[in-house]
């Protein structure tokens, strides 16, 4: 006898979970109050770029001189003072950076000399000096950086993105999350790309570059005519037991979700088969090096997918914690990101995507201009670090706020996570105001309860 649990069984149906993810624009009102976008977007597309760890801000796009006259002493008392009491804040043995700053573009914007590719981009970068929170720890941290909250409960930068725009690609998910590099204890927060309180269909999908979204694959012996016969078959069952038990938004979506991760099978694979691209594509992204490879395939893929209509692509790079030699940890990971995401940005330009692209550059928190114990580190430092955004409506060639002289604390224009949530969402063309979701009877929006608004000087 046939049985949906037999169906099911037979037909290998686990790649429909993730599909299940990335169903959108075609659910009832009640479960999935999907809006267009409040104003005209800017950015058809975002690509957050997470460093995972905390880069150094003083060594690599908040340059301070001032570190190279008073390496080796402590804090001067007038920034002291100022300094937030955070446990991990020390004010002995400032250390001068490794690394000499050189002004690029027309701009002038100073990169440190870690970026060579990067700063080939100079004009195209608008770099946030002024990010700042008050969490010291990189669990919490992360989430704070990527939900806005530090217990992890809320959703997602991009599961409100989804919630608020939909999907452009019903054929592959909406959201999709690669994590590399997941170097000694900053392992990923699951947080970082999950749906919060939104319906768990908002999450991201998360791939592996070299492998891609696991289980959709047929199985063997199944071509695409038995698959739609089987897809028949569970669709009566469902419509039938449906027909006994009334309307059931759950189960419609699963239906639907069947049906779409049919068409995953037959275009995710193309989406990560990248022999299609050229040899020049290749080393532009540095997969010819075995330090850059891994950044560069996930990078690579992020304009593959951002081509073909997906909303969200967030590459988690982990491994920039410096508590011990600060200049070997720093020059690896630069060697592992800068070319990639020069590549990145100068193949999105030439594609004519960039424009519709917005990218986004940071870590979950900066370090101390002091260097930790003697092992030639920083420790952790929540209080000012920096971000860059580039493409999606960005005025490039610029720097909004500023931090002290030696880069501790910020002093003009603080943004908080939030405020930096709410612009890249606004760029997309939504009013983080007006992107409610009902929780419990609480009317719920990106802004949390810390509250947020856009940093409009990061735009035209």
């Amino acid at each position: 006898m046939i049985t949906r649990r037999n169906v099911l069984t037979a037909t290998g149906c686990s790649a429909m979970t993730l599909a299940l993810r990335a169903l959108m624009a075609d659910e009832s009102p009640s479960t999935m109050p999907v809006q267009a976008p409040h104003r005209p977007p800017r950015a058809r597309s975002v690509i957050s770029l997470f460093m995972s760890g905390g880069p150094s801000q003083v060594d690599t796009f908040d340059p301070k001189p001032e570190l190279a006259a008073l390496a080796g002493k402590d804090v001067p008392e007038s920034i002291a003072k100022t300094i937030p009491k955070i446990k991990r804040a020390g004010l002995k043995n400032l250390m001068a950076s490794p690394w000499a700053f050189h002004r690029h573009g027309q701009s002038g914007l100073p990169i440190s000399e870690l970026f060579p590719n990067i700063a080939k981009h100079a004009d195209d970068l608008c770099v946030i000096r002024s990010m700042t929170h008050r969490n010291p720890i990189h669990g919490p941290g992360e989430c704070v950086a990527l939900t806005g909250d530090a217990t992890g409960h809320r959703p997602s930068l991009g599961a409100w993105s989804l919630y608020g725009l939909g999907t452009a690609n019903r054929q592959l998910p909406a959201y999709i999350t690669m994590n590399l590099h997941t170097d000694g204890m900053q392992h990923p927060q699951a947080a970082g790309w999950s749906s919060g309180f939104l319906p768990a269909r908002f999450q991201g999908t998360v791939v592996d570059p070299n492998q891609g979204i696991q289980n959709i694959e047929m199985p063997e012996g199944v071509g695409n005519e038995r698959r739609q016969q089987e897809l028949s078959v569970i669709r009566k069952l469902n419509r039938r037991f449906m027909d006994s038990i009334g309307q059931h938004s759950e189960l419609e979506a699963r239906i639907r979700s069947y049906e779409t991760a049919f068409l995953m099978q037959t275009s995710a694979p193309e989406l990560f088969d990248i022999d299609s691209e050229t040899m020049e594509t290749m080393q532009l992204y540095g997969l010819g090096e075995d330090a850059s490879s891994t950044v560069g395939r996930g990078c690579l893929l992020a304009r593959r997918m951002v081509e073909r209509g997906v909303r969200f692509v967030q590459i988690r790079v982990g491994g920039w914690d410096a508590h011990g030699n600060i200049a070997g940890n720093h020059k690896r990971m630069a060697k592992r990101t800068d070319q990639p995401i020069g590549g990145l940005l100068q193949d999105l330009k030439r594609r004519g995507l960039l424009d519709s692209t917005l990218v986004v550059w940071g870590g979950e928190f900066g370090r101390t201009p002091t260097m930790e114990g003697r092992g030639k580190g920083r420790d952790h430092s929540p209080a000012a670090y920096s971000v860059w955004l580039a493409g999606g409506g960005v005025t490039g060639g610029k720097i909004i706020g500023e931090t002290d002289p030696i880069g501790y604390v910020v002093t003009q224009r603080p943004v908080k996570p939030t405020d930096l949530h709410v612009t890249i969402l606004s760029a997309t063309g939504l009013d983080s105001d007006q992107l409610i979701f009902d929780h419990h009877g609480l009317k719920e929006t990106p802004l949390g309860v810390t509250g947020g608004g856009v940093v409009h000087e990061v735009f035209s």
